[in-house]
Order: structure tokens, then C-alpha cells, then sequence
């Protein structure tokens, strides 16, 4: 059990104070290059339909977890520190808190300067849609949805995968980190299939849906535990977290996505203002619904309020994990 405990809480660390550095062999990104290697051949082969979509999640899952067990289990062999270091360094890699509130400081330092043009460059490192259009609160509302959404994606939902598999291994009697870690490494795979293949569009509509269903199964609770972990956030924050749970359940289905409008919605009711609405990317506008009603005009001290939420809910997160651990010891 302190194991498994032992390498969440340090790679929650490791990540609130390092970060998750870009280079060349980052786990994460070496799946990109996997999920792009075999497209290529899938479609080329033919397989361009919902068949290739479902090879192709099913090629990336099983060698993502083959090369993660047969290099820790190498490790372990020569000593199990050098195992356990790999695992930490996997776990860690699974993570994408600090980075989500760092890529976002600067919007709030451009937008607090009046440095609209800085702005939109900023959001547009972290957004998809078409800045050229967005005035200082269109920036501050892309802003505040991406941190709600990317809370998340980005460290809730793997955080809640890896309790998963910790659980498993507790209950069946094993205190070994490789099946939380299985649990997590296969959430990051669909994730990242959803960001690279998951379209609605002409390209990807058939190809991406396996990949775009997995990550909206394996996101469906982590979202609406959100909701939960966000109240307690917010009431940490000295917000009004009621105000926020009455838009949540209200608004929290109207987005095509099943999960995506859970903490966007809590967000806008507890703030006072509204998200989403009609947004303009790339390919075109889309019409998206609004979340929330409040009248109140987002800025620079929304966003900055909302990066303390993020961080305090992460920490209770991370708590509520390692109590359920222990729990299940």
C-alpha cells in the first residue's frame, strides 16, 4: 500500500514543482508518434472507417502497456529502486497540472497590461479556436473554460484512473503500483487519441470515433466527480460553491460532449457568468450552447481566482485519492 500511496503523492510533487518539460522522448509524446505512425498505415492500408479507428486503439493500448511492463519489469529485475524510479517517472508524466496554470499566467499578465494582442497569442498556445477574433473577455472566457475543462483531462481523470487500478491490486492482496500505473497509462492513451483523431469532421468523423468514445467512457465519472471536488474547492477558496453546483446540474448536459460541460458549468455559476456560446474555430463557427446566466463581464481577476481553484481542488483531489488507497489497504 505505501507504494502505491508513495508515487502519487511524489509525482504530484514532482509536477507542482517541475512541471511536465517538453522534449523529444516524453512519454505522451512518443504515443503521438505511435498514434501517427499508425494512421498513416491504416489508411493507407484501406482501413479509414470505424474498423481502423477500433485497430487503432486497440494497437496503441496493448503496445503502450506491453513496452510500460516490459521496461519496469526489466528495471525491477536489475533493483527494485530502479523500477519503482521508472514508475514514479511514468506517473509523473500522466500529469499536466502546473503546466495547464503556467501556460495561462501570462493571458492574465497581458490582459491586466491591456496587451490584448499578447493575450490572444498566449490562449492561442493552449486553445483551438480562432483568436483573431476574441476581445479581452473572449480571451478571459477561453481562458476560464480551458482550466476547467483541462482540470480534468489533464489531472483528474488519470488521478482517478490510477486509484482505479491501485484499488484492484490493494483488494486482490498485491501492493505493486503496475496496475494503477496500466490503469493510467491506458486513460492517457485515449486521451491522446481524442486530441489527435477524435474530430467531428469529414477526415476523422469514422477513423476518430473509437478513439473519441474511449475517452468519453473513461472520462465519465472523473467528470462528474468533478463536480464534487470543485464544491469543496470552491468552499476551500472562500467562493460560493452552491451557486456554482445549482448551474452545474442545470447546465452540465448541454454540450455535445458528455463530460465536457461538467466543471465549465460549475465555473460559470460560481463566478457569476457565462462560458462557451457560439465559438469561431479554423474550420468555422460552431454554435456552441451557453453555460450559466450571470451577468458578470470576465477578466484578468476571474482567471487568476479560478487558477486557485484549480490548484486547491487538485490538492483535495489528491487527498480524497490517497484516503481511498489506504481505505482499500
Amino acid at each position: 500500500m505505501l507504494q502505491i500511496v508513495a508515487v502519487i503523492f511524489f509525482a504530484f510533487i514532482l509536477d507542482l514543482f517541475i512541471g511536465d518539460p517538453r522534449y523529444r522522448y516524453h512519454p505522451v509524446r512518443i504515443i503521438g508518434h505511435g498514434i501517427s505512425f499508425c494512421s498513416k498505415v491504416l489508411r493507407h492500408s484501406g482501413l479509414e472507417g470505424k474498423w481502423g479507428g477500433v485497430i487503432l486503439v486497440l494497437i496503441l493500448e496493448i503496445v503502450t502497456l506491453a513496452v510500460y511492463l516490459f521496461i519496469s519489469l526489466a528495471l525491477r529485475g536489475l533493483h527494485p529502486l530502479c523500477g519503482l524510479g521508472f514508475d514514479l517517472f511514468i506517473c509523473y508524466s500522466c500529469l499536466a497540472l502546473r503546466d495547464l496554470i503556467v501556460h495561462i499566467r501570462p493571458v492574465i499578465r497581458a490582459l491586466e497590461t491591456g496587451d490584448l494582442t499578447k493575450a490572444r497569442e498566449d490562449i492561442a498556445m493552449v486553445v483551438g479556436r480562432d483568436v483573431r477574433y476574441l476581445d479581452g473577455e473572449g480571451v478571459s472566457r477561453a481562458a476560464m473554460e480551458t482550466l476547467a475543462e483541462n482540470l480534468v483531462d489533464g489531472f483528474l481523470s488519470p488521478l482517478f484512473w490510477y486509484m482505479v487500478g491501485g484499488i484492484v491490486a490493494l483488494l486482490l492482496g498485491s501492493s505493486s503500483v503496475i496496475p494503477a500505473l496500466c490503469c493510467m497509462s491506458a486513460f492517457k492513451v485515449a486521451s491522446t487519441l481524442d486530441s489527435m483523431v477524435g474530430y467531428k469532421n469529414k477526415e476523422y468523423s469514422e477513423f476518430g470515433w473509437a478513439g473519441a468514445r474511449l475517452d468519453d467512457i473513461m472520462n465519465f465519472i472523473p467528470a462528474r466527480i468533478s463536480l464534487a471536488i470543485l464544491f469543496l474547492g470552491a468552499w476551500v477558496s472562500g467562493l460560493k460553491p452552491m451557486d456554482g453546483l445549482k448551474v452545474a446540474l442545470r447546465d452540465r448536459l448541454k454540450h455535445e460532449s458528455p463530460n465536457a460541460a461538467h466543471a465549465e458549468s460549475f465555473t460559470a455559476g460560481v463566478f457569476h457568468l457565462r462560458l462557451g456560446g457560439p465559438t469561431r474555430y479554423p474550420y468555422g463557427l460552431k454554435d456552441k450552447p451557453w453555460l450559466g446566466d450571470g451577468d458578470v463581464v470576465p477578466g484578468p481577476v476571474h482567471i487568476r481566482k479560478m487558477t486557485g481553484l484549480v490548484n486547491r481542488s487538485a490538492w483535495i483531489a489528491l487527498f480524497g485519492t490517497m484516503g481511498a488507497l489506504v481505505l482499500a489497504a
